[in-house]
């Protein structure tokens, strides 16, 4: 019962963070709302894995989590530089 409760929470809270995602008044904030959606998704992946008794889906979780903050610094990297290539290296050739 409790645990229910738990992932209906979690679901709200990420379709809260969509809505953030879509209505949010800048880029950074969009940004910020796909990385909480992440995070809330590896959350789901967590409870889902101890309420059906598979430790194996926190594996599945942590590879998702790291997905997720790689994705997200390269979103952020691109929309700061325009470019995922390093500045400095192409100064230097």
């Amino acid at each position: 019962m409790i645990l229910a409760a738990a992932v209906a929470a979690i679901i709200v809270t990420m379709g809260l963070a969509l809505l953030r995602a879509a209505r949010g008044p800048t880029v950074f904030d969009r940004i910020l709302a796909l990385n909480m959606f992440g995070t809330k998704t590896v959350l789901l992946i967590a409870v889902i894995g101890f309420v059906t008794g598979r430790p194996d889906f926190l594996d599945l979780g942590l590879v998702y989590a790291l997905i997720n903050f790689i994705g997200v610094i390269a979103v952020l990297r691109f929309s700061k530089y325009g470019t995922f290539a390093d500045q400095d290296r192409e100064e230097a050739t």
